[in-house]
Parts: structure tokens; sequence; C-alpha cells
């Protein structure tokens, strides 16, 4: 009905639309084409009443459908409620019942978990990890689950524990991978003694339990210690070999080869170290000439005490030779005449002396002003940082306190040889003071025969 509707009034305004389109001449065309509009006009709004109508019906069906779709599910929902809460009762029901049939199981699984996380860092931290890598990831599943474990995990937790103790009283090689001091990684055969100490190649290593490596020192300790490793590795199994073992697992290694050597030493002594050492240096050279100066002397003046002839090659043949017919008569000139011989050789037996005593009073002062410079130095790292680091003021402090060591090491050697070299000056001076007295007593003992025979 509705299709013929539009069907006839698209037949009827085809001719008047082409009408339409045309200006009426005159009042009677403009009323009938008024006439034809109108007719239109009520025909369109006649079918939109019909359009609405309809639509009001189909509106009307859908709204009951809704409402007996939305009685459906509430019905629905008070069921679910029902059987929510039946549910629930029940789960209660149930969570109480496991508790009292679970008893003490639960502070049980509890205790396990904590032993598993406590044992997961021992083992950690133990270089049999290295050898055996697969217990930790076990250890960790184990005591972060939430659930709770089952009777195989907790006899494979047994044995993990067992495991451990066992293998950590063994000395065990096997290959793992070393990590070198050029930051290389490297495959190598590790003996392991214990979970104190581990080696490879006659060098040491330390374990890191951060990342389960074997790590290359840096610096290895002193050369005896490493042919006693070098020695062990390469004995036969079952032979008794002595070993270093750190029972820190390498901290006390660490420490160890950190200990400066000697040209660190120095180098922390500064500039005034190096001063110090200089005239130890030159100190030792002069004290080696004048030994070897004196032993010459020395020897020369036992060859001359000796023999009957004057040698002008050693101080004692050259004082001798100041004595003479002309004045042996005369004790007073001959005894000034020796006095001056031996004034005019002293000096080649006590030269270097002074030198060598002023070296040795030295060193320690500039070992005192090393140790003033290094407190200055110790004193303003303190009011800029504070306290808080003490390696802000190790730099200090080591060169207030190896100056003063280098100027003491200095110091006592240049002192005890400086007494012994005097004293051997000495001596020899006294040799040719005995000799010269010898002559003039000699002499006046003749000159009081002459007279009074």
């Amino acid at each position: 009905m509705r299709s013929l509707s539009i069907l006839f009034i698209a037949l009827i305004a085809i001719p008047f639309a082409a009408q339409a389109n045309e200006r009426p001449a005159n009042l009677d065309q403009l009323l009938e084409q008024v006439k034809r509009e109108r007719i239109i006009e009520q025909e369109q709004n006649r079918l939109r009443e019909e359009e609405f109508l309809q639509a009001r019906d189909q509106q009307a069906a859908l709204l009951e459908q809704a409402k007996a779709a939305l009685a459906t599910e509430e019905r629905r929902t008070e069921r679910l409620n029902d059987e929510f809460e039946e549910n629930e009762f029940r789960l209660a029901e149930q969570e109480s019942l496991l508790q009292e049939r679970s008893g003490s199981l639960g502070e049980l699984f509890g205790t396990v978990r904590q032993i598993a996380n406590d044992s997961r860092a021992v083992i950690e931290s133990s270089m049999t990890s290295v050898q055996y890598p697969e217990r930790i990831a076990f250890l960790t599943d184990l005591s972060e689950r939430k659930q709770q474990p089952s009777i195989d995990e907790l006899r494979q937790l047994w044995l993990v524990l067992q495991h451990e103790m066992t293998h950590a009283g063994k000395v065990e090689q096997f290959p793992a991978q070393v990590i070198t001091v050029n930051g290389e990684v490297a495959e190598r055969d590790v003996t392991r003694i214990g979970v104190f100490t581990a080696f490879s190649d006659g060098k040491f290593l330390r374990y890191m339990a951060e990342n389960q490596d074997l790590v290359e020192l840096a610096r290895q300790p002193v050369q005896r210690l490493r042919d006693q490793i070098q020695t062990f590795e390469n004995s036969e199994s079952g032979q008794l070999q002595p070993v270093v073992i750190d029972p820190t697992r390498g901290a006390i290694m660490a420490l160890l080869v950190q200990t400066p050597d000697l040209r660190e030493r120095i180098q922390q002594g500064g500039w005034i170290g190096y001063i110090i050492l200089v005239l130890g240096a030159v100190g030792l050279l002069i004290a080696l000439h004048r030994f070897v100066t004196l032993t010459y002397l020395e020897r020369g003046i036992r060859k001359q005490q000796k023999s009957n002839e004057i040698n002008m090659k050693n101080p004692l043949g050259r004082i001798l030779s100041v004595y003479s017919e002309k004045i042996a008569h005369d004790i007073e000139t001959l005894s000034l005449k020796l006095d001056e011989a031996i004034l005019r050789e002293t000096p080649r037996f006590e030269r270097g002396l002074m030198t060598l005593a002023i070296l040795a009073a030295v060193a320690p002062m500039l070992g005192l002003l090393g140790t003033v410079s290094g407190m200055i130095e110790t004193f303003q790292s303190i009011t800029l940082f504070g306290t808080g680091d003490p390696k802000l003021m190790s730099g200090g402090i080591s060169l207030a306190l190896v100056t003063t060591e280098l100027g003491l090491v200095v110091a006592i050697p240049i002192l005890l040889i400086h007494s012994a070299l005097s004293s051997k000056s000495n001596r020899l001076i006294q040799i040719l003071d005995e000799e010269s007295a010898a002559i003039v007593a000699r002499n006046a003992e003749e000159k009081i025969i002459r007279r009074d025979g």
C-alpha cells in the first residue's frame, strides 16, 4: 500500500514538477498550480503519518521483547547469586577443613621456603657453584614459590644440601671459564681447594658471587706462593703437598695483593722521598770512595811500618821523610816538623766524613718535612670532604709516613758508616802520631845518652 502511494505521488508530481518550472502566465494558472501542490503536500503528510504509526507499533513490540529479556536475566541473576553464596559457604567449609587437616604442615612448608632461601645465599657465595651452577635455579624456584612443595622437591632440597657439604671438603680439578687480567674469557683447568681457594696455571683466582665467575687476580702474591700452587697442580693424585688456603674465600688474598711494593711505597713519598733517596745514594757513593781510600792508605802505612826504606807514596813515608840528621838533635824543631807533616796528611783521612755527617742529619729532617706536608694535605682533605671516606686522606697519610721512614732508612746506615769510617780514620791518624812520637822519643834518648856520656 505504501509503495503504491509513493508511486501515485510520483506520477502526479512529475507533470506538476514540469509545469512548476514554467512561470504561470495569469492568475488562473497560478491558482491551478497552488491546488496541485496542495494535493501533493497532503499526500506526503499522509504517508509520513502512516510511517510514524507503523514505527511506533514496532517500538512497542521491541520494548515488550526487552522487558521480557530483562525479566529473564533478573531471574538468572537471582539464581546465580544463590549459587555464588552457596559456593562461598562450601569454600569456607573446605578451607576450614583443609586447615584442620593440614595442621602444622603450613609452618613446615614455611620453614622449607626459608631454608631454601638461606641455602641459596650460601651456595651462591660458594666456589662449588662454578662447577655445579644448576642448584641455584632450583633453590630460587623453591624459595619464591607460593604453592606447597612436593615430597620429591623436599628430597631434592636435602640432596642439594648434602651435595654442598660433601663437595665443600674436596680438592677437585675441573674445566671452567676464567676471566683473565685482559678481560678475556678463557677455558682452563681450575683446581679448587674446598670452598676457600682456587687457582689455575700457577695463578690465584677469585670467585665473584654476583655472577658466579672466576676472575684472575690482577696482582699475584709473591713468587714463593705461586711456586707452591704450581707444584701442587703438577703433583700426582694422592700425593701430599703443601698449599695456600684463604679461609676468607679470597678476601685476604685480594687485600694481600693490594699491599704496595717497594716501588709504590717510594712513589707514595712524592718528590721529598726522591730527594731523600738521592741523598742516600750520594752518601753511599762517598762512603764507598772513602772506604776504598782509607783501605789503600792503611795498606801503605802497614807496609811502611815493616820496611826500612821510605816510600813517599804513603802518608807514613812522607812523615818519616821529614826526619833529617840536621835537626835530629833539635827535639823541639823535629817535633814541630812531624806535627806539621801529620797535619798536612790529616785531611786525606777526614775528607768526606763531614759530608756524610751532614747527609745523616739532613735525611731525617727531610723526612720530617714530608711528614708535615702530608699532615697538611690530610687536614685539607678533612676540611673539604670530611672524614666519611678514609681514601681521601690516604694520600696525605702515606706522604707523612713514607717520607719519615725513608729519612730514617737513609740516615741510620749513613750514620753507622760515618762512625765506622771516622774510627778507621782516627786509627790511622793515631798510627801516624805514634810513629812520630816514637821518632821524637828515640832522638831524645840519643841526645841524653850523648850528653851524659
